[in-house]
């Protein structure tokens, strides 16, 4: 969008945004919270085995500076002055675990990445010293229930499977960091002072922050094995944290940082609480803002910071149920099954019928995440006849992202107490008019498009922008741009709705226990089984009986 006089020297706010599949730098203007020059570019996926999923820090690292670079270079072409930029937000992909050597700044392995499930027997070790092999035994210190999707047990999975990282442990130069720490230490001088910090809501994601203090438990990290002097510091997710070293943007400050789903809370202003947004991605994620209460569900989902506008701000909770597999179930139709060419032709594909013939595909490729945390299950096509086609089998992949998404919504009327009203949807999927329109059909409320190309980007800017010694945006400045672009109301009946959804239910089911496992060592151990039996209450009444357990674990 041209600018107009009066902005031509206005503060601008530059946005690093390293997703799952894409790294992209975008320039944003305060007053108008419009992009004003972006360039993105693809981020390549390292599979070495069935379910683990990797990505070279290198290449993030090197797509971040070309992204960096390649903006700044538009900017020049529109004639528009990079030192305009004032600060810089980051965003990420979250509980992705890097890695690496602080003296020579290379990685010490992969990142493993969110997706990833390499550690299922991690998670068997983890859930065989616990009362009742309970997922969710460590919930009231850190929110999450024990899962192969968390940083923590990958950690532990390099530990135990990466000489170079138990060396380097044992030289004290190993660091961690989920990936907004890599980005922010590389940009800040590397191993010459770079800063090894993060923000309280990539924290919330590693398994190792207590959801109250929001600092790193020592209880936590004792317990799972991980020592703390590998950990980055935690930040609240607006402030001044340090300057960026290196050209183009030397000597500009980085004020803001959020994971990328806590952003694209943010980025829809759902700042009250009970508004609740979700993305469609690779993955999709639905938060659900609980304000600074933290709610604890019993119903599957996790408990996380949404956000923590200042060093002194209290911090903001929300309700979080993820699913794993969304678009890619649709680039699985059109990689694998080469039933589209196109994603956009699977809208078209699927609109040429008009239900799905009573077939339900249940995209579990890795496991279901919320509400199920089940690791054993995989995916799954039900209902097939003779007279079903591939629109019926494309039209199912569509509703099962609509179903997943119910799924959560349930859990979350369960947990709150109350249904949502509105359903605020952002990313790439969005932009599929029959998904959004499924979506309001199966869900039975409207479902609000986001009229923003990048909402992530936008949440980050925010809090990058009104942080204190910033303060070149307000949040109240665009609470009344964020119109939706469309809304889309449901049209079905409240019987239709709910038969179809049982369904899915049952599909679901039929999805379970497909992968099964040799019990390890671990699970069977008789030390294990007796402290399994210790009561749930009393294994977490106390503090001192954690740290009793953890070092009759850790002989």
């Amino acid at each position: 969008m041209p600018e107009t006089s009066n902005e031509s020297s206005s503060p601008l706010i530059g946005v690093i945004n390293e997703g799952t599949d894409t790294a992209s730098f975008v320039v944003i203007s305060p007053d108008t919270a419009e992009e004003i020059a972006y360039h993105s570019i693809k981020v390549r996926h390292i599979c070495p085995r069935d379910g683990w999923q990797e990505q070279d820090p290198m290449e993030l690292i090197g797509a971040v500076r070309e992204c960096i670079n390649k903006t700044v270079l538009k900017m020049e072409a529109q004639n528009i002055d990079s030192r305009r930029i004032v600060t810089i937000g980051i965003t990420n992909q979250r509980e992705t675990a890097v890695l690496w050597h602080s003296v020579t700044g290379r990685p010490l392995f992969n990142a493993i990445a969110w997706s990833d499930i390499r550690t299922a027997s991690i998670v068997d070790h983890v859930l065989a010293r616990v009362p009742d092999n309970s997922k969710d035994a460590l919930m009231p210190l850190c929110g999450l229930p024990i899962s192969p999707y968390f940083s923590a047990l990958k950690i532990r999975w390099l530990i135990e499977n990466v000489p170079g990282v138990r060396k380097a442990i044992r030289e004290q130069t190993c660091m961690f960091g989920t990936v907004d720490s890599w980005i922010i230490w590389n940009l800040t001088g590397g191993s010459e002072g770079g800063l090894h910090i993060t923000d309280v809501t990539n924290a919330s994601r590693t398994m190792l922050m207590n959801i109250e203090t929001l600092q790193w438990d020592p209880i936590l990290c004792r317990y799972l094995q991980i020592p703390m002097n590998i950990l980055p510091k935690i930040h609240s997710s607006s402030e001044i944290y340090g300057y960026i070293t290196e050209n183009p943007l030397r000597g500009i400050p980085i004020s803001g940082i959020l994971g990328n789903q806590q952003s694209a809370l943010v980025g829809e202003m759902c700042l009250k609480e009970g508004e609740a947004k979700n993305t469609y991605r690779s993955g999709c994620f639905l938060m659900y803002n609980t304000g600074t209460t933290r709610v604890q569900s019993s119903h599957g989902l996790v408990t996380t910071v949404a956000y923590q506008m200042g060093k002194s701000a209290q911090p903001v909770y929300a309700l979080e149920g993820s699913v794993a597999v969304a678009g890619a179930a649709v680039k699985w139709l059109k990689n694998n099954m080469n039933l589209i060419s196109t994603f956009a032709e699977s809208e078209k594909l699927a609109d040429e019928v008009r239900t799905t013939g009573d077939v339900y595909f249940v995209p579990a490729f890795s496991g279901l995440y919320a509400p199920y945390w089940r690791k054993d299950a995989r995916g799954i096509l039900c209902g097939l006849t003779q007279f079903t086609t591939k629109c019926h089998i494309i039209r199912a992949c569509l509703e099962a992202v609509c179903f997943q998404t119910r799924d959560i919504l349930e859990a979350m009327k369960k947990d709150c107490g109350f249904p949502l009203r509105k359903l605020k949807a952002d990313g790439t999927m969005t932009q599929n008019d029959l998904l959004m329109q499924l979506q309001a059909d199966i869900c039975g409320i409207p479902v609000a498009r986001s009229s923003k190309r990048d909402v992530s980007s936008l949440g980050v800017a925010i809090a990058a922008g009104q942080a204190e010694g910033i303060g070149v945006w307000k949040i109240s400045y665009i609470s009344q741009s964020s119109h939706p672009s469309k809304i889309f109301e449901p049209h079905v009946s409240d019987e239709e709705r709910d038969h179809r959804y049982n369904k899915w239910k049952m599909a679901v089911q039929r999805s379970l226990g497909w992968v099964t496992t040799k019990k390890s060592v671990a699970m069977t151990d008789e030390r294990y089984r007796l402290l399994a039996s210790i009561p749930a209450s009393l294994f977490l009444m106390t503090s001192i009986g954690l740290l009793v357990l953890a070092r009759e674990l850790g002989r």
